[in-house]
C-alpha cells in the first residue's frame, strides 16, 4: 500500500462503528464519537479503510486527536498522510494552530513539525475540551504546530 493512494472521508453513520472499534483496539477514548461524528475522518487506501483521525475546530485553534493506522497498514506513510490531510482541512477552515496530546507518539508528531508546548499555555477553548479536561492523563505530552 502506498500513502499516495490515501483518500480522506468524514465519518458517517456507516463508518462510526469502525471509528469506535479502531479507537478501542488502540486504547484510545471513543466516548465522543457518536455525539460528534463530524470530528472524525476515515482514511482509505482504495476502498480499504486504513486509519482514522480526529479534528476539533475552535476558531483559529484546533485539536488534532486520535490519529490511528491499522496495524497491518503501518509503515506505509498513512499516519503522515492522515495528519497532512487534516492539517490541510483545518487550515482551509481558518485554523491557524493545532494542538494535541499524546502518551505514545510525541516523536512521530515532532518529526512532522509539532513542538512541545506547556499544557497550561494552551488556549482556553482547547483546555476546555473533554480530551484535555478528562480523557487524556496530565502526563500526556502537549504539542502544537502553526499551520
Amino acid at each position: 500500500m502506498d500513502r499516495e493512494t490515501l483518500t480522506l472521508q468524514q465519518a458517517d453513520d456507516d463508518t462510526l462503528t469502525y471509528v469506535e472499534t479502531l479507537l478501542e483496539r488502540n486504547d484510545l477514548p471513543s466516548q465522543e464519537v457518536r455525539a460528534n461524528p463530524d470530528w472524525f475522518y476515515v482514511g482509505y487506501a482504495g476502498t480499504d479503510p486504513v486509519g482514522i483521525a480526529g479534528l476539533e475546530r475552535y476558531g483559529a485553534n484546533g485539536l488534532l486527536r486520535s490519529v490511528v493506522v491499522e496495524h497491518d497498514a503501518q509503515g506505509n506513510g498513512f499516519g503522515t498522510a492522515l495528519c497532512e490531510a487534516l492539517e490541510t482541512t483545518a487550515s482551509a477552515d481558518g485554523v491557524e494552530t493545532l494542538y494535541l496530546l499524546t502518551t505514545t507518539a510525541a516523536g512521530f508528531f515532532a518529526n512532522r513539525g509539532y513542538s512541545e508546548h506547556d499544557r497550561s499555555d494552551v488556549p482556553v477553548s482547547i483546555q476546555q475540551t473533554t480530551e484535555f479536561d478528562s480523557l487524556c492523563p496530565t502526563t500526556a505530552t502537549c504539542l502544537k504546530k502553526s499551520l
